[in-house]
């Protein structure tokens, strides 16, 4: 059976996450039926990530294997027709070789969160920021992710639901820059534990609202422990945006 490698985008706005479910739509579920309307039959994807509710994805990658062997722009056309009315696009379609696993082939997974910093609220970005009336000090919170980057026991910043064997992961990269009136954070990491990157966003607004202190983060991470992390940012920030593996199959887009 022919594999292919999915690109995929999505508003994660009616969404219950990316993973299939019982009581709730799911991007997920919503790819599996358009599968399951060119070839008919019980289709299950895998993903890079399961991204939570309200959480977008504009670098989302999946795997599936077919009956048919399709020609990948075919492929891409068809699924893509049979998505519509849902939020959900195919980017790229690619054939890939057996061994291919769009989750544990992974070598990193890379987030933005976008805050929108201003008095009014978003009109045309509504439901892609989070709003943040009052100013927030960007400095202070620069500051404050320094202690997270590298390899840390991040309890702190994990859901109670995580499944995560270790809360032990090596944060890459935490980048901030400014356009316009938003605030832009990339994170970048091989894998995230359940709710760490919004975890890790609560607590940053805590600094930038001077509620913490920037070595309060530090002592945060240190306490390993869920009681001691801020408020848990909202979803509607963040998107995946990218996946990474050793050979791209998605290399030659664009």
């Amino acid at each position: 059976m022919p594999r292919f490698a999915l690109l995929i985008e999505y508003d994660g706005s009616p969404f219950a996450g990316w993973q299939r479910q019982v009581n709730g739509p799911s991007v997920q579920g919503a790819i599996e039926a358009a599968l399951a309307r060119l070839e008919p039959g019980e289709h299950l994807l895998a993903a890079a990530g399961r991204t939570d509710t309200g959480v977008h994805g504009t670098g989302q990658v999946a795997h599936i294997d077919l009956s048919r062997d399709w020609d990948p722009f075919r492929l891409l056309e068809a699924l893509n027709a049979h998505l519509r009315p849902a939020p959900v696009a195919i980017r790229a379609v690619a054939q890939v070789a057996d061994d291919f696993h769009a989750r544990f082939s992974a070598l990193e997974r890379r987030y933005l969160y976008r805050i929108l910093n201003r008095r009014a609220p978003p009109v045309l970005e509504r439901g892609r920021v989070w709003h943040v009336k009052s100013r927030l000090d960007l400095a202070a919170m620069e500051e404050a992710a320094t202690h997270l980057v590298g390899n840390h026991d991040f309890t702190t910043f994990r859901s109670t639901y995580c499944q995560a064997n270790s809360p032990v992961k090596t944060l890459d990269e935490i980048s901030f820059s400014t356009i316009g009136e938003e605030i832009h954070v990339r994170l970048r990491a091989r894998s995230f534990l359940h709710n760490q990157v919004r975890s890790i966003m609560g607590s940053l607004v805590q600094v930038g609202h001077a509620t913490w202190s920037p070595d309060d983060m530090a002592r945060a991470l240190a306490a390993r422990d869920r009681r001691a992390c801020g408020p848990v940012a909202p979803p509607q920030g963040l998107c995946l945006t990218g996946v990474s593996y050793p050979d791209d199959p998605f290399a030659d887009l664009g």
